[in-house]
């Protein structure tokens, strides 16, 4: 790391101290106000937390008093956990000020904000699952939010996928579709999953996958408070490709060009370059002792073994009872891997400020304004050394020239020409002659810069009325957003001059021939990566009313709207919809929920484009019959069962497939063939009847909380996603294909359950908390059209992520073959591969037994999506010292090498040799050999896909580990902070895997890492 930068980033800390250090508790001149605070039965409460204007702060002592200064006709926040807060006037207060105590899930902390409505905890029929970031940021802290997803919340697979039927719809404060790797963690209160169809209804056709709800933090009435939170570390590789050195591919390569035909006496072969002194080109190499002349290069030298990383995130927020604020500020630096040229700072820096505003406009009126801005830059090289090193051969060139190995006193052309040369670190940039100045080394060093820089805007307002005065019970809400996300890149394109050794006598160079020139680009060049601009709105009507104390309703009537353009896109996205919501409840016990949507979409034909999405949902607190109500094994019990259907168009990917599509043909002449016209060609037919897919829902479950310290919940689901649009394949002749219409037809069945719990407990100084989340997802193609010729090649009934692909047999053997005249010919009674092969390819299966291997004997191999998938984390706290670790993990999927690894697993024909062919195929290692014979051509019977390129891909992974330690209040008053600790963090700590080496590794691109960070946490 530059010593600038730690400059930079002391001086930003200073900075945000400074600023914040003088901050502090205390308490304002005005009028002493002494009170009691009582429960319902008149009992003195302890503890209670009283908030005062401009941060000032106290509490109830033993007996329920607290005393506190006061100007003017100020008010009061008066808090307990477990009891209704109040809001109190100065002129109000005397006596005593009663608290209510909140129902178990119903108190301020229990409230889901659901994006577009709020609703206890306790009152909710539908599949929810929250989780409250509040306290446990300051020992499980993390950058990102999708992390926070990952292995905390019941029913996520991964981190946007609800119980595996696909990507979830993002709500961020209220807005549909927002992303959510734009936010920081600290900037998030809330995060909650609605699973079940009753739970999405109200998000229309959006909301089909389900639905994941963030909500970020606001200001509090005359809660002030300012919070700091710094982190720096680095990061280290998990693992690296490992290319084979330049002497091994060499005697490897000719391996592979023998295999193929080659005489071994081919003047091709490396084996048969010889020099003055006899000696041959592979031997040369392995010596190492002329690098320039036999160069062994592994561009991977050229990453660093750890980078910095380094976050700074400031958080202000407070108000009074007319208006509140938050503010979150931060900053993120990452180090790029590869960073050869100091003058480009190649790494990513992120800039975000966040700004959420609520306030009153009247005694009915109350709004809110939120702005967030992020700006984020990736400078790099123009060269990508992470990518060329997949194809870069190690014996190319000596991608650098040291000047000390020029004989510029024998040689005045080289000291001429090294006079005008740029000389980085001692070196010339050094190139090949085939590849003159596009040698990857020499423009990552000196051929300028990339800079691709992400900024985004987003605004929202609400508006929310209380209409009590027309009825008790009756709210309404606007809701307006406009989002913008832009990607481009501004580059500098140096021109530089590389040089290619042509000459050299004992060991010293005598001839250098130069390419290209050295010129910087005097203009920043600027390339657009696109954008999206969206504009949302709704606007909503809430009822809740109790009649004759046991019966209530809460009622919502929505209509949304939502529009987004992308650039290069000739059709808008357009999604709305009417939703309803209806919600009855017996004396709190009893829960009867009606909820749905109309949606409307453009993708659909006139006529055909209104969809109606009803659901129900039923619960029941058992806990609260007498049978249960005063037990003190189970404190709560719920139980609840829900279905429904959601109509949507979130499957049907593109606009007028109703129609028929038509597109230019081959031409053809007229007039003796002096005028051309073009045919046009049907690519689709139409069907005016197209329709919604269709989600049909079942959810049965149950939550409990179970003697003071255990939350459970479980549920069973089963759900079918039904008219998916297919060509069908089984209605009309093969001459047809160009002319079949789109068809509501496919239909996939998900099934499964999902289980969760949380174990807090304290024993004196010490408290220990576990948690723990299970998701089994069984999927199944329920519906298909096909007319494929052998059973064991349909889809229906299988899993969705089912692999097909020929099942291997080992390799053949030498006694498989017959040598005629020099040639393998295979032996007869042997299925014939549609592909040459010899000793030591692959093998196949025969599934049809018709005595050739072709496509028709792929079958299912497996599948790659785990239906298994887990969470677990453990939280032990003795005094200030606190541990928390998370770990998450899959079982139950394959995974293919052939895909996402450039090669690197199977190298064919001309490609760079990786450490993996090092157990190829050879008669002497017939039985033990673990990669098929080596090719120079492209062999194309062994890269088929096969159960030969599947791993498993089952793992538990320790994501993250964290220790914390507290600061005692003694020291936090004496330093003017209310909180400060100190924390250590660890991520992707530990695997556990069959096949680990693969599932770390990444080829071409940044490697996956391990993290170590250092931190320190203030609160003001």
């Amino acid at each position: 790391m530059k010593i600038n930068k730690i400059y930079r980033m002391f001086a930003l800390i200073c900075f945000t101290m400074l600023c914040f250090g003088g901050i502090a508790t205390a308490q304002s001149a005005g009028v002493e106000v002494s009170a009691t605070v009582v429960d319902e039965q008149g009992n003195p409460l302890g503890d209670v937390n009283v908030y005062g204007p401009s941060g000032i702060k106290t509490s109830t002592d033993a007996n329920g008093v607290f005393i506190i200064a006061l100007a003017n006709d100020e008010t009061v926040v008066i808090q307990k956990k477990g009891y209704e807060s109040q809001l109190v006037r100065l002129t109000n207060i005397a006596g005593n000020v009663t608290l209510e105590k909140s129902d178990f899930l119903a108190s301020e902390d229990d409230e889901i904000n659901m994006g577009v409505i709020t609703r206890d905890r306790r009152d909710m029929v539908g599949s929810v699952s929250s989780v409250n970031t509040k306290d446990r940021l300051t020992y499980d802290n993390t950058q990102f939010v999708r992390d926070y997803i990952n292995g905390l919340t019941v029913g996520v697979r991964g981190s946007g996928s609800i119980r595996g039927i696909g990507n979830a719809l993002f709500v961020i404060d209220g807005v549909f579709g927002r992303d959510p790797n734009v936010l920081n963690m600290e900037e998030v209160e809330q995060i909650t999953i609605l699973k079940d169809a009753n739970a999405v209804a109200l998000y229309g056709s959006q909301g089909q996958n389900g639905v994941i709800i963030i909500n970020t933090k606001r200001g509090k009435i005359n809660k002030k408070e300012v919070n700091v939170n710094v982190r720096s570390g680095i990061r280290t590789p998990l693992a690296l490709p490992n290319y084979l050195d330049a002497a091994t591919f060499m005697e490897l390569r000719d391996e592979a060009r023998i295999n193929d035909g080659a005489s071994l006496d081919d003047g091709a072969l490396f084996r048969n370059s010889i020099d003055e002194n006899g000696v041959n080109r592979i031997d040369n190499t392995r010596s190492g002792l002329d690098p320039l002349t036999y160069p062994d290069t592994d561009l991977l030298d050229f990453v660093q073994p750890f980078i910095n990383t380094h976050n700074v995130i400031a958080e202000f927020s407070g108000g009074n009872d007319k208006s509140q604020y938050y503010v979150n500020t931060g900053w993120l630096y990452n180090e790029a891997w590869v960073n050869i040229n100091e003058d480009i700072n190649a790494g990513l820096n992120r800039f975000n400020v966040r700004g959420n505003i609520d306030f009153k406009v009247s005694d009915w009126i109350t709004s809110s304004i939120d702005g967030v801005a992020i700006i984020q830059t990736n400078k790099s090289s123009r060269s990508n050394l992470l990518s060329a090193n997949t194809t870069f051969l190690p014996f190319d060139y000596a991608p650098l020239i040291p000047v000390s190995a020029l004989d510029t006193e024998n040689n005045p052309d080289l000291a001429t020409l090294l006079s005008g040369a740029n000389v980085f670190n001692g070196n010339l940039l050094g190139t090949a002659q085939q590849i003159r100045e596009n040698a990857p080394v020499a423009r990552a060093i000196a051929g300028g810069y990339q800079n691709n820089v992400f900024r985004v805007t987003q605004l929202n307002n609400s508006i929310n009325f209380d209409l009590s005065k027309v009825t008790e019970g009756l709210s309404a809400k606007t809701y307006l957003s406009f989002d913008f996300y832009e990607a481009y890149t501004t580059s500098i394109a140096n021109q530089y001059r590389a040089y290619a050794i042509t000459g050299q006598d004992n060991g010293k160079i005598t001839g250098l021939q130069d390419f290209g020139q050295d010129r910087g680009d005097l203009s920043e060049n600027v390339a657009s990566n696109g954008f999206v601009t969206r504009i949302g709105m709704y606007a909503l009507v809430n009822y809740d009313k109790t009649f004759a104390t046991n019966h209530s309703i809460n009622t919502t009537v929505l209509g949304y709207y939502n529009s987004e353009r992308r650039d290069g896109a000739i059709q808008t996205d357009r999604d709305s919809h009417l939703g309803f919501q209806l919600t009855y409840d017996f004396k709190k016990k009893l829960f009867v929920d009606f909820s749905g949507a109309y949606a409307h979409s453009i993708k659909l034909a006139e006529g055909n484009r209104g969809g109606f999405s009803p659901t129900v949902g039923l619960g029941y607190i058992v806990s609260e019959e007498p049978f249960l109500k005063d037990s003190d094994f189970v404190n709560y019990l719920k139980l609840k069962a829900s279905g429904g259907i959601i109509s949507s168009d979130r499957g049907i990917n593109g606009y007028y497939l109703y129609d028929e599509n038509y597109r230019d043909g081959a031409s053809f002449t007229w007039a003796d063939g002096l005028n051309s016209n073009r045919r046009q060609t049907i690519t689709q037919g139409a069907n005016p009847d197209m329709g919604f897919e269709e989600r049909i829902d079942l959810n049965v479950g149950f939550e409990s909380y179970l003697m003071n310290s255990l939350w459970l919940e479980a549920n069973y689901f089963r759900t079918e996603l039904d008219k998916q649009l297919v060509f069908l394949a089984d209605q009309y002749p093969s001459y047809y294909n160009t002319f079949r219409p789109r068809d509501n037809f496919n239909a996939n069945i998900y099934t499964g359950f999902e289980l969760g719990l949380n174990f807090n407990k304290t024993f004196n100084d010490f408290s220990v908390g576990i948690g723990a989340n299970v998701l089994y997802s069984q999927t199944e193609a329920s519906k298909r059209s096909e007319t494929n010729e052998f059973a064991y090649q349909n889809r229906q009934g299988l899993e969705l992520s089912t692999i097909f692909g020929l099942e291997d047999l080992g390799f053949y053997s030498e006694s498989d073959f017959d040598l005629v005249n020099g040639v393998y010919e295979l032996k007869d009674g042997l299925p014939e591969p549609q592909f040459a092969v010899q000793p030591g390819d692959i093998k196949y299966r025969d599934q049809n037994g018709d005595n050739d291997i072709d496509q028709d004997d792929q079958v299912a191999l497996g599948q790659s999506a785990s239906p298994w998938t887990y969470g677990v984390n453990l939280n032990l706290k003795y005094k200030r010292f606190n541990l928390f670790v998370l770990g998450t993990g899959q079982t139950g999927a394959l995974a293919n090498k052939l895909t996402g690894f450039n090669n690197y697993f199977s190298p064919n024909g001309n490609d760079k040799y990786s450490e993996e062919v090092l157990g190829r195929w050879t008669p002497q290692t017939a039985n033990t050999a673990t990669f098929p014979r080596l090719s120079a051509v492209d062999n194309q019977n062994n890269f088929q896909t096969s159960s030969f390129w599947l791993y498993d891909n089952s793992f538990f992974r320790i994501n993250r580990a964290q220790l914390t330690y507290e600061f005692t209040d003694a020291l936090c008053n004496k330093i003017g902070v209310q909180d400060f600790s100190l924390n250590l963090q660890g991520t992707n700590l530990l695997e556990v895997a069959e096949n680990r080496r693969i599932r770390q590794l990444n080829v071409g691109t940044g490697p996956q890492a391990r993290s170590y960070t250092l931190g320190i946490r203030m609160s003001f």
